[in-house]
Order: C-alpha cells, then structure tokens, then sequence
C-alpha cells in the first residue's frame, strides 16, 4: 500500500482541527494490528462512538461439514438463482480457520451500510459494475475487479444493473500483495506483474452532513447487529494514511512467462495468513521447441487448491463452463487431466481468465457447496 489522501486535513495529527461553526471535527485512527500494521487518520464531522439502538440479526457462522471423502470436485454456480444483496447473498461454499469463500449472486441493492469486523474481504466481480460508497470515499468499479477492504471499513456497494455474479472472500488475516513484489520500503518492484498504477483508492469524498438515522449491519464475531446510527455514517471530510480499500482489474495483471513451463505462484495476486490468490489471464505460452505448455503435476500435499473460472477456455481443464469451482484437495497430485497434455503441445497463447485459492488447510465444505456439486467430474479424469 502507498501513502494516499482526500479532503481537508490539519497540518499535523492529533491537534485542534474546527470545523466552519467553530466546533472540533472528531479525529478518528483506523489501525491495524494493534498499532503496528497500517493505518490511516479520519476527521469526522459526527463522533463515531455515537450510536443509536440495535437488534440482533442472528449468527452469520459458516455451518462445515465434517469427515467428508476427498476427492475432485466441480460445483456449477450456474445452478444458483439470484438472491439477496452482496451481503445477505452470499452462500459460503467452503472454508477454515484463515478464509471463506461465498459465492454471490446478487438479486437486490443494499439499503444500508456493512462492515464486517471479522475480517478483510476480497471481493471479485465476475460481471456489472457500479460504485462502493465508503468511508473512505467513492470506488467506481466494473467487471473484473478485485476489491479489497480492511477489515472495519463501512461501505455499500451500488449496481448499475442486477443480477450480478460476485465473490466475497473473508480472510481472517490482512491481505496484501505479495511481499516478494516488494523492496524493503514497500515500493513495488521491476519485476512485479502489476504496478502502483494498477490499483485504485477511493477518487471522491462526498462529504454526508445529515443528521438522520442509517441502518449500519456489523459483522462480528460470526454474528450480525444492525445498529441504528443517528446520522450518515460517511461524514468524514478528510483523511490520510496507508489502510484503505481499493481495486485492482484482474485484466491489469501482466502475466508472467517462460522458455518452459513457470509455476502456479507466478500467478500470485494477494497473500494472507493460510492462503494465496492467484489470477490466470491471457498470455503467451512457453517458447521452448518442446515445451509442454500445461502446468506440470505437482504434488502440493498440504495446499487444496480452488479455482473459480471467469470462461470456459482453461487449457488443462475440461468439461468446466464459465462459472465452474474446481477443488482439488490436498492428497492428491494436481495437473492436466488425461489427454490434455499431448492435445496442448504446439499451442502458442491461452485466453484463460480464472481467480484461484490455494490454502495450507484443509478446505471444509458446507452444504450448499454439495448442491451445486457435478457429481461426475470425477470421470473427467479417467482415460
């Protein structure tokens, strides 16, 4: 993350900064980690600890199923109807301790605000576009985004057009970029496959001074709370730091290549505590005379390996559709599956475009990731 701001600041941190009537703006630090990790300063026209009344909504627990077989999976997000908001419908597929995975076919626009205090989200948007309101101002995104938002940070996303196809990964852990895509003062390197540029804060600070109650849905603890502000969450006029959500366009990812075959962390977007994400874009294949240009088998025996496909041209996969899950779990070799290695020899480019996870603990799946499952893929690979 680099240095970023909007509005109006005072010259320095923690003194009197007044508003026009001569009253104080209310500073606001939004650290993480304690105050070790990022931060940034906010200004408020309203105080943020004021709060109206609350009520319960329930718990938000992911229900895991235990002991199931391990074997190659394929869940079909085709088969899932529209339902509910970028919050209330999202079906967790599968989890663990450091992450889940909702996937999300929005129906509605949100009426109120969310944050979730469990933990950073990445949010991919398959297709639509929109804009995500903010504390920390206005993103204007679109199909192929990512959207990452720390923990604690209060939005609401806006679609020009519904039903939009979407997925909400929860890390239970900060996500950044990939620490070996940076020097030892943060900047991003040479030869990182994106750069600065790539990635976008929030652009606009609309600055709401309203006193009128807001619907503000908490997240925490597994368990929903809608509180009743007593004014218009995103009041702030000002703000400086390094946490703040922001997008980066799976298009804008610059693939890197080789004479043979690179492995699956050249494709790595994020990291976070227990997992990765990596992005497969289009790109030109390996240029060996004999190059096999299908990943190789690899026997990660502590990672399973999830894959969220955005067509239906990836070059070692067959018999997945745009919007295909494949899980492959750990204990078992992952790579091309039968036939498709001798079929790929000669190929000079791929247009695949896939989001993929790869955790070091075991996924658990829930039930609606069982609902959707192709109970056949199994023979895709058999001779």
């Amino acid at each position: 993350m680099r240095y970023h701001h909007l509005g109006q600041l005072p010259k320095k941190h923690h003194i009197q900064f007044r508003k026009p009537d001569g009253g104080l703006y209310t500073e606001q630090l939004f650290s993480t980690h304690g105050f070790s990790n990022v931060s940034s300063t906010l200004y408020h026209i309203n105080e943020p600890t004021e709060m109206g009344p609350w009520r319960d909504l329930g718990s938000f627990a992911p229900e895991y199923l235990e002991e199931q077989p391990v074997h190659h999976r394929h869940l079909k997000t085709a088969q899932l109807t529209p339902f509910g908001d970028a919050v209330t419908g999202r079906k967790c597929l599968m989890g663990n301790n450091d992450i889940e995975w909702n996937q999300v076919l929005v129906a509605e626009q949100m009426d109120y605000f969310f944050k979730n205090s469990d933990g950073d989200e990445c949010l991919f948007i398959h297709d639509g576009k929109g804009t995500m309101e903010s504390l920390y101002g206005t993103i204007h995104f679109r199909e192929g985004d990512y959207l990452v938002i720390p923990r604690g940070t209060i939005y609401k996303l806006n679609f020009e057009t519904l039903p939009v196809r979407m997925l909400a990964i929860v890390s239970h852990g900060f996500i950044e970029t990939p620490r070996r895509y940076r020097n030892e003062y943060g900047q991003l390197e040479e030869h990182a496959p994106y750069s600065e540029r790539d990635f976008r804060p929030p652009s606009e600070l609309p600055v709401h001074d309203r006193r009128e109650e807001t619907k503000v849905v908490i997240r925490s603890r597994n368990r929903m709370t809608e509180y009743t502000s007593p004014y218009h969450p995103l009041d702030v006029v000002g703000w400086d730091g390094y946490c703040y959500p922001y997008a980066f366009n799976i298009n804008d990812f610059q693939p890197i290549t080789g004479k043979l075959h690179m492995p699956p962390p050249i494709h790595q977007t994020f990291q976070a505590p227990g997992f990765v994400v990596c992005s497969f874009c289009p790109r030109m294949l390996d240029y060996h005379p004999d190059a096999i240009v299908v990943p190789y088998v690899h026997s990660n025996v502590d990672s399973d390996e999830v894959l969220y496909y955005c067509n239906d041209k990836f070059g070692s996969r067959k018999g997945i559709e745009e919007g295909s899950i494949t899980l492959h779990p750990l204990g078992i070799p992952h790579g091309p599956q039968p036939g498709v290695v001798e079929k790929a020899i000669g190929a000079t480019k791929t247009d695949e475009l896939a989001v993929m996870v790869d955790t070091f603990k075991p996924f658990k799946l829930t039930k609606y990731a069982l609902e959707i499952e192709d109970e056949n893929y199994w023979k895709s690979w058999s001779r």
